[in-house]
């Protein structure tokens, strides 16, 4: 990765380096709840998750809903961090500002793999309202509204 800064060279996706993705987010392990960032444009990421047996949020070999909403709102913060890295800038730090209409139909058991989809509704100033989408293998298993703020 420090060979892409350093030339300044376009990312080819998905990128699957857990460094990389560690220096796009705030998160530290054990709270890291995104490991793949498998697109990006300016509106829009989708970033994956493998559930491990030693993740946080496992309880009974099941991800917990606590679990899902975080991987959701760290998806968020992957895209920001994203955008503030090709801008030569450090991962800023977040919050949740809302959570409007979550459903979570399903929960992934360990060694599974999710996807969350986030795109940017709207965002004005340090506050951005993102559309997200969960899928596991194909289905859709959670989607909602978040609202994330921009810490000073």
């Amino acid at each position: 990765m420090l060979f892409l800064k350093k030339y300044k060279m376009k990312q080819h996706f998905p990128i699957f380096d857990k460094n990389s993705i560690q220096s796009f987010i705030p998160q530290y392990p054990p709270m890291t709840m995104v490991d793949k960032l498998l697109d990006y444009t300016e509106t829009c990421v989708i970033a994956g998750l493998t559930i491990n047996e030693e993740n946080i949020f496992v309880q009974n070999r099941r991800f917990s809903e606590a679990g899902l909403v975080e991987h959701m709102a760290q998806t968020i913060a992957l895209h920001k961090g994203y955008f503030y890295y090709l801008n030569d800038k450090p991962a800023p730090m977040g919050y949740i500002g809302s959570i409007k209409n979550i459903v979570i139909n399903k929960l992934p058991n360990v060694n599974q793999s999710i996807e969350t989809k986030a795109e940017v509704i709207q965002e004005f100033m340090d506050v951005t309202l993102v559309r997200l989408e969960t899928f596991l293998d194909q289905e859709l298993i959670a989607f909602g509204e978040m609202k994330t703020v921009l810490a000073k």
